[in-house]
């Protein structure tokens, strides 16, 4: 560990880490809007056709940081507006139009650079191009590293707002009197400063992965443009220091070690993105998958109803689910209030009822929707209602039950429930030994009176004792107030 903090002390090891750090960070904002406008490919072209900006920049004035800077900056400009002429001009496509500008840049430069090893005295090595130097970065390096890092990202601030619209909206953008090709055009520039003062950092073979990788990682974790830029340089800058540390400690290159940590970042984010990630795809699956399976339970039990209460074997066999998911499945609905368990024996709460009744009602209105409006024979739309009476919201249920002229029956001859009125929160849906407040806007004026009648007025606090079929039991100054069902299913609380 001293031998390691003793390396990183060392005056090269603090301009390559300054230097990384600003290209990270960098890369990591321009290539934001490089992804979001499918410019990537074009990041690509630049970062190889720079190379005969080298060759010409050594032939001119020597080997010079500031000669190199210029030359390839020259290149990078020379290619993006020749690619962009070729696209708007002839009937080449976009990706093609691409490759063979870049290709031909690339090749020139190969052979330049080629041609001049073959002198006598000189020495211009094609890998420290393609794979970047950083450990061997000077002053002059830096100093212009930093310039164009700090030009880059005062543009991106200073012109955000054009940046935005001309990505997301290029019509409205026109019509406003922006110019949408002069925006196209200063963003190939700022991918030009990119890629050049990231040439002795990853490398023109590498740079791409820093534009494109800290980005894609960035709109896997947000999707607020803003929070994307931030997101994408952060990542950008860590993978730049991570890299090298790791370079320096296995002794490798430094720019694909960069590059293999911003993949990891990446990777990362596929599995453990909060919205889009594999693993919470995974779990939202099984959580909807099972929501399915207790409101098929709660169906099922309506049914059972007026017959008799059931016993989880009989649930398991009807639906065809194993035993032990459905023993899973009827502790949640009994946690939550849906079911009551009387030795082995379950039967709905009147909250379970109002819920499978919701169901019924949508399945029922969908299957209406089928054959009324789309068409369907009455045999061929059970199993398509079944499977959407689970997704489809309240509110579009309403809309549906609307449209339809509100029916009585569905298709089948079978009663349509109607819509139960219930309150934001009921008191019905808290828990046993949760703690509540009686709101001051009830939904009748009838709860409001038998809630008078019971002592209970706006305001009142209370925590639920026990929950039954027929009543919820709360208590209240120490008293134990037993509340019918149906009206614990309307009183509104907070």
């Amino acid at each position: 560990m001293a031998e390691f903090l003793q390396i990183l002390s060392e005056e090269w090891a603090i301009r390559a880490l300054i230097a990384s750090s600003l290209v990270g960070l960098m890369c990591g904002v321009i290539g934001t809007f490089m992804v979001l406008r499918n410019m990537s490919l074009i990041g690509d072209a630049i970062s190889h056709a720079i190379l005969p900006g080298i060759f010409f920049a050594f032939v001119i004035v020597g080997y010079s940081s500031i000669g190199f800077f210029a030359g390839t900056l020259l290149a990078a400009l020379v290619s993006a507006i020749a690619i962009t002429w070729v696209q708007d001009n002839v009937k080449t496509k976009n990706d093609a139009a691409i490759g063979i500008i870049f290709t031909f840049m690339f090749s020139i430069g190969v052979i330049g650079i080629s041609y001049l090893n073959n002198q006598q005295g000189v020495h211009l090595d094609l890998k420290d191009f393609l794979f970047g130097t950083i450990l061997g970065i000077s002053d002059e390096d830096l100093i212009i590293t930093g310039m164009v890092a700090i030009y880059a990202i005062g543009s991106i601030v200073l012109f955000y707002r054009y940046l935005f619209i001309t990505t997301f909206q290029p019509t409205i953008a026109s019509t406003m009197g922006i110019s949408v090709k002069m925006m196209h055009y200063f963003l190939m520039l700022l991918l030009s400063f990119a890629v050049v003062a990231s040439l002795r950092t990853v490398g023109i073979i590498l740079v791409v992965a820093m534009l494109i990788t800290p980005s894609a990682t960035a709109l896997l974790l947000s999707k607020q443009l803003k929070h994307v830029l931030i997101i994408s340089g952060l990542v950008g800058l860590l993978s730049a220091i991570i890299g090298l540390v790791l370079a320096i400690v296995f002794d490798t290159t430094p720019g694909p070690a960069m590059c293999v940590v911003v993949t990891a970042f990446y990777f990362i984010a596929v599995f453990f993105s909060p919205s889009k990630g594999l693993v919470f795809r995974w779990s939202r699956r099984r959580q909807q998958s099972a929501q399915i399976e207790k409101e098929d339970i709660l169906k099922y039990l309506s049914k059972k109803y007026s017959e008799s209460a059931s016993k989880a074997l009989d649930i398991s066999e009807r639906l065809g689910i194993s035993k032990n998911r459905i023993g899973r499945r009827l502790t949640s609905l009994k946690q939550e209030g849906f079911v009551l368990d009387a030795d082995g024996q379950y039967q709905l709460t009147v909250k379970g009822r109002n819920r499978a009744e919701a169901l019924v009602r949508a399945h029922r209105l969908w299957e209406t929707f089928l054959v009324d409006e789309v068409g369907l024979d009455n045999q061929e739309i059970h199993d398509d209602a079944e499977k959407y009476e689970h997704l489809l919201d309240q509110d579009f249920i309403d809309r549906l039950d609307s449209k339809l002229g509100y029916p009585t029956l569905d298709p089948h001859g079978s009663p349509i429930p109607a819509k139960v009125v219930t309150p934001k929160l009921s008191m019905l849906s808290l828990k046993p030994k949760s703690k509540g407040t009686i709101s001051a806007e009830q939904i009748s004026d009838q709860v409001e009176s038998r809630l008078w009648e019971l002592g209970l007025s706006p305001s009142t606090k209370f925590q639920i004792s026990t929950i039954s079929t027929e009543s919820v039991t709360i208590i209240h100054g120490g008293e134990k107030i037993p509340i019918p069902a149906d009206l614990a299913a309307q009183i509104n609380v907070n």
